[in-house]
């Protein structure tokens, strides 16, 4: 994918569910579901001292917690105590997605409303992109919040992890936020845009690789603390991180970002440039959450395992070639489908050697190095100057 100068550090593939739906079904069975290597517990026994399986993280929970015994995944520490810092680069990075933030509605619209009507405003290759950009982001956000909050915040067992993750969970519905916003603002057909992964083949094939890593680790049977259950939350965090974050949102962010350069739909591509600078975050810290697992649990990474990743690393490369192909039959922008092989090659070299895989596809270069300058905030205007809404304060606030 892209250079990003401040870069982290450094299957059997599961069987295949057909439906995005089902992750959706399956997610309303694992809500409750704590983690089973260091159990939550219940409201109920929390309150009333009742016995609870539980028990041993209410023992562990009497003394204090020992940084050194802190882990990523299966830690025995009190989940619940922040303090005291053993991975201080996850909680720096939810102090920078935290200084991040922004709302959609900050952006004003009226500009895109009116080329949108224009017929002359936009050409239908250029509506097209707009469209399939759209039907697919609606539901992907919605997904990358599913693997978060129903199967991944459970699992971890590092708290300033699981605090990143919070934030994080919260932009992924900023995000979903911001291209319904697009929808309403365009006045676009809403079930056209919001049912294009079912309708839409480029995009159901894209959903459908990612819904079997989503349901393997939010069943609610699903435990952590055996090297195949282990793989399986690593293999995971992997796809979500570097493959849908990190690989299947940049032919869409590359396209929207093009129009904007070309000074059409301004307000669709400033939105889309705060969400590309929030994605970057969340790919980093997975990035980091991937080789800190690696490190406590040097026994997951067997070539066996890294010849499974990399198989799904050429499946995304495909898929998302696909996706360029549909949304682009005709060249448009200065862009065309064939230009995105060679980036979505060089952007999967890179997510691999981020995590320690050699590189799949040698000698790639990057064609759009202008996308990399959109995730750098340092070489942007000022986020805050555009903004069109003030923040009350929790004491002006209104509760009438």
């Amino acid at each position: 994918m892209l250079v990003w100068e401040d870069d982290s550090r450094t299957v059997p593939t599961p069987v295949p569910r057909t439906a995005p739906e089902q992750a959706l079904g399956s997610a309303r069975a694992a809500v409750s579901s704590p983690s089973v290597q260091a159990p939550a517990v219940t409201a109920t026994a929390a309150l009333h001292g009742e016995p609870s399986a539980a028990s041993s993280v209410v023992a562990r929970s009497e003394r204090r917690v020992n940084v050194a015994e802190k882990r990523i995944i299966n830690g025995q520490t009190d989940v619940n105590q922040l303090v005291p810092f053993k991975y201080k680069w996850a909680w720096e990075k939810y102090l920078a997605t935290c200084a991040n933030h922004w709302m959609p509605q900050e952006v004003n619209m009226s500009r895109d409303i009116a080329t949108w009507k224009d017929p002359n405003g936009l050409t239908e290759d250029e509506r097209r992109i707009i469209k399939r950009n759209l039907g697919f982001f609606v539901t992907a956000d919605s997904l990358a919040a599913n693997n978060i909050v129903l199967g991944t915040y459970r699992h971890i067992t590092a708290p300033e992890a699981r605090q990143f993750l919070l934030r994080q969970a919260f932009e992924e519905a900023i995000h979903t936020h911001a291209y319904q916003y697009i929808v309403e603002s365009l006045g676009l057909d809403e079930g056209e845009i919001f049912n294009a992964y079912h309708e839409v083949a480029s995009i159901r094939e894209k959903d459908e690789f990612l819904i079997p890593f989503i349901d393997a680790i939010m069943d609610p049977n699903f435990k952590t603390g055996t090297l195949e259950a282990d793989q399986t939350l690593l293999r995971s965090i992997i796809v979500f991180a570097c493959l849908m974050e990190g690989l299947f949102f940049y032919v869409g962010f590359t396209q929207i970002l093009a129009l904007g350069r070309q000074n059409k739909m301004t307000g669709a591509a400033e939105q889309y440039q705060y969400i590309l600078r929030d994605e970057s975050m969340h790919c980093n810290f997975g990035i980091d959450l991937i080789n800190q697992i690696k490190l406590e649990n040097p026994q997951l990474w067997t070539p066996e395992f890294k010849a499974e990743i990399r198989a799904l690393f050429e499946k995304a490369v495909e898929l998302e070639y696909r996706y360029a192909e549909d949304t682009m039959p005709r060249g448009v922008l200065g862009l065309n489908a064939s230009m995105f092989k060679g980036y979505l090659r060089y952007i999967a070299n890179r997510r691999a050697t981020q995590i320690g895989l050699e590189p799949l596809f040698p000698n790639e270069e990057n064609p759009f190095p202008w996308m990399s300058e959109m995730i750098d905030l340092k070489k942007e205007r000022n986020f805050f100057e555009t903004r069109v809404i003030e923040y009350q304060s929790g004491g002006a606030l209104s509760w009438d």
